[in-house]
């Protein structure tokens, strides 16, 4: 059965918040201090098939009193690229799905209704298995062609233009390298998220727990990134990280089955 629009919504600004409240902040509304973050620590992993490097940025912010830590998978479009999985007769977990797969990295994907349905357009493998939505939350498309990674707004993406792979989401946290303004920032939950760097790189990452407004500032202040957009992807209890590099494995176990995942693959077609 269909799940109504009206309540698909509300369960989707749950979804993206991670706990009770709006997505975006009210207008005239207080909204939690701004943290003014800083990078303190930077580690990093030797690049996997010469394709994806594992960040891990550590972070202190003038307002927060635990900081926060990113982990990201970054690769350049000319050597790696995004792959939608899709398993809607699957529990297998996002670690499960990536080694199976052979994927280089993986994070979790889109929303998706009660009933496992994804909200929202999603395609994989040229095949569309969700329509695109008109919906404030879904402001956001990922998509995937032959040599590109590109993120648009919901509202100029080119749909007639024959993409490999597609995946709507939201909110958008960065554009043009600031953040969006009006999303909420007051409360916390794990994120995921996937942006696009002025120099033709891609990257899927996850946060410790921060508020939407607050992962925005957080993507803006990372130093060498070059951040052009970012999109929020499910968080909360879906939010789900994975990667191998050549010295260990790096995972953040999601909570709940997950529709879809996000994957990075080797490009095959150069």
């Amino acid at each position: 059965m269909r799940t109504p629009l009206k309540r698909l919504l509300f369960y989707l600004a749950l979804a993206a918040l991670g706990s009770t409240g709006s997505v975006f902040a009210a207008e005239g509304g207080e909204s939690a201090a701004p943290a003014d973050w800083k990078v303190t620590a930077i580690e990093r992993q030797p690049v996997v098939e010469g394709a994806v490097e594992y960040r891990r940025y550590s972070l202190d912010g003038k307002g927060s009193a635990t900081g926060t830590k990113v982990q990201l998978a970054l690769f350049s479009n000319k050597k790696a690229t995004l792959r939608v999985f899709d398993q809607p007769d699957s529990n297998r977990s996002l670690a499960e799905t990536m080694k199976e797969r052979n994927a280089l990295a993986g994070v979790n994907g889109g929303y998706f209704d009660p009933e496992g349905k994804p909200v929202g357009l999603l395609r994989s493998e040229g095949k569309t298995i969700a329509p695109f939505r008109r919906a404030r939350l879904l402001s956001g498309v990922l998509a995937v062609g032959q040599g590109t990674v590109e993120i648009f707004r919901a509202s100029e993406f080119p749909a007639k233009r024959d993409w490999r792979e597609a995946l709507q989401c939201g909110p958008f946290l960065l554009d043009r390298g600031k953040p969006v303004a009006g999303l909420n920032d007051t409360r916390s939950a794990r994120r995921t998220f996937v942006l696009t760097t002025t120099d033709r790189r891609t990257a899927i990452g996850s946060c410790a727990p921060v508020t939407l407004a607050g992962l925005a500032r957080v993507l803006a202040a990372l130093p060498e990134l070059k951040v052009a957009r970012a999109l929020n992807l499910d968080g909360g209890s879906s939010s789900a990280f994975w990667c191998r590099t050549s010295e260990e494995t790096f995972s953040v176990t999601e909570m709940k089955t997950v529709r879809d995942f996000l994957a990075v693959v080797p490009r095959t077609d150069r």
